[in-house]
This record gives structure tokens, sequence and C-alpha cells, in this order.
């Protein structure tokens, strides 16, 4: 987030309008704008690509005839630009006693979380020589000194496994 404020001070060298911008929380800013004199009409927001654009532009009132002794306040247009890091989206924008508050906010990934089943499968569980069965089979066919030699064998192949 502090990336975007680094941005936006270097988006403009003009000064006007002048500008806040607030951190409501670890994902969301609030830009606010002093925009006196203008009116919702007079204002427009885009988000062009990376840039969060504002335009405002007064229109001089023509149907009554004014004199002014002094102008102090011009009707002035402006565009101020703020450049957006990546995946940053505008909620919201209100027009508030001269101020233009935009309200953006950076997503916050969901946390996912994802049980994964144990399951109990032979083919999972300590490969079995092929071989072990044939061997006792053979055993209570064979001799007895046969059969110690080849039991010693199996006791060896099972505690390798």
């Amino acid at each position: 987030m502090e990336q975007i404020l680094e941005r936006a001070a270097k988006s403009t060298s003009d000064g006007y309008p002048p500008y806040n911008i607030e951190q409501l929380d670890s994902s969301s800013l609030r830009i606010t704008l002093a925009v006196a004199g203008f009116m919702m009409e007079d204002l427009q927001i885009t988000q062009e690509d990376n840039q969060l654009v504002i335009r405002g532009r007064q229109c001089e009132d023509t149907t009554q005839e004014r004199v002014f002794l002094y102008r102090g306040i011009a009707a002035r247009q402006f565009q101020r630009a703020f450049v957006l890091a990546e995946g940053i989206d505008v909620e919201s924008a209100w027009l508030d006693n001269g101020l233009l508050h935009i309200d953006i906010r950076r997503p916050q990934p969901e946390m996912k979380v994802r049980r994964i089943e144990i399951i109990q499968n032979s083919a999972s569980r300590k490969k079995t020589n092929p071989k072990v069965p044939a061997y006792r089979g053979h055993l209570a066919e064979g001799n007895r000194s046969e059969r110690s030699g080849l039991e010693r064998n199996i006791q060896t192949i099972e505690k390798d496994r």
C-alpha cells in the first residue's frame, strides 16, 4: 500500500486540487480531494488500466448576467491521476461538503483450507515381496534344514522392507 502513496505523490506536478491519502486499514485507502465549488455533475472518475483519473470541469453559468468586482474563485478545470498498483479496486466515491472521497482496496486473497483425507490402501502399505508367499509354501513341504535356511532368508527379507 505504501507504493500507492509514493506513486500518487509523483503522479502530478500541479498542486490543484489539493488532496490527502489516508490509510483506513491494512488493505484500504481513502483519497480525498478538495473540490469546493464543483458539483457532482462537474466531476468524473475513471479507472484507465492502472490509473485512477479524476477530472473536474465547471461550466460557466451564462444564463445569469453577473458582474464581478473581484473574482478570486476561478472556474478552473483539472485532471488528477493516481497510478495504482496491480489488483487495486476502486470501491466507492462520494462528494461531501466540497470534498471528494474515493475509497480504494486491495482485495485480500481468501485463505483456502482443504482437508486431505487419509486412506488405507494395500498399495500404500509396505510393498510385499511376491516371492515370500512362495517361500512359505515351500517351507511346509521342504525338509527341516532347508526350512531353517529359508526362514532366515524370509526374516532378512521382511526386516529389509
